[in-house]
């Protein structure tokens, strides 16, 4: 990479950082996260977004906005990336379930802060183009692996947190079984092409469940088995 390409790319880093603190700051009388942690910026500025998203859409890849990747999925705008993260309060030796692994954006920034993370991804094509690209980029602590993330990855569980990157019209109970007691599980759930409540869910130690509502947002859906694709 030559010296201007690394400049400009880091320029444009730095605007989007910038534009995800100010949104977090704008946003935290709705979602109760007004700061990002350093850890969560460390991540976030560490993951290099061009390299997840398709050529044809590279001059947008540090846009503060969702892209489109194929197969009518999309990579999640860094500003969502950052609060969903932020919100799992995720430990360096946290285990992590990510459902929708798209490009593998979410998962790297993911693997960045905890010890291991499984992503489940519906569609095949996305599944092993994402692994993939995790593997060329270095991150060996991400599993990925081609199924119905409704059902989780019961080989692995329970979990410390669970994300979960598309809406589902109502939370997968497997999800909630997979998680730790003390975990947390983020999830947007809503109709399909509609706006969403993105939720916080946390499992306390008797493993009584509590919700809340973080912020309206817009994901593709949630594809289960059985559903076209």
């Amino acid at each position: 990479m030559s010296d201007g390409l690394a400049s400009e790319l880091e320029g444009e880093l730095r605007h989007l950082l910038a534009r995800v603190v100010a949104e977090t700051r704008e946003t935290g009388n709705l979602t109760g996260c007004p700061v990002l942690s350093e850890r969560v910026l460390g991540a976030l500025g560490a993951v290099l977004r061009h390299h997840f998203v398709p050529v044809e859409r590279r001059e947008w890849a540090y846009a503060d906005m969702p892209l489109p990747i194929g197969r009518g999925q999309t990579i999640s705008q860094p500003f969502i990336v950052a609060l969903m993260t932020e919100l799992l309060e995720l430990e360096p030796d946290a285990v992590v379930l990510e459902i929708g692994t798209g490009s593998g954006y979410q998962a790297a920034v993911l693997a960045r802060l905890a010890r291991q993370v499984y992503s489940v991804e519906r569609i095949p094509e996305l599944a092993e183009s994402a692994r993939r690209r995790l593997r060329e980029l270095g991150y060996a602590n991400v599993e990925v692996r081609a199924d119905d993330g409704g059902r989780g990855w019961e080989e692995h569980a329970p979990f410390d947190s669970i994300m979960v990157t598309a809406a589902a019209a109502e939370i997968p109970p497997a999800l909630v079984r997979q998680l730790k007691p003390g975990g947390r599980l983020v999830v947007p759930v809503g109709a399909q092409h509609w706006s969403q409540d993105l939720r916080l869910l946390r499992k306390d130690e008797q493993g009584v469940v509590h919700s809340r509502s973080v912020l309206p947002v817009v994901f593709v859906p949630l594809i289960r088995d059985g559903e076209g694709n």
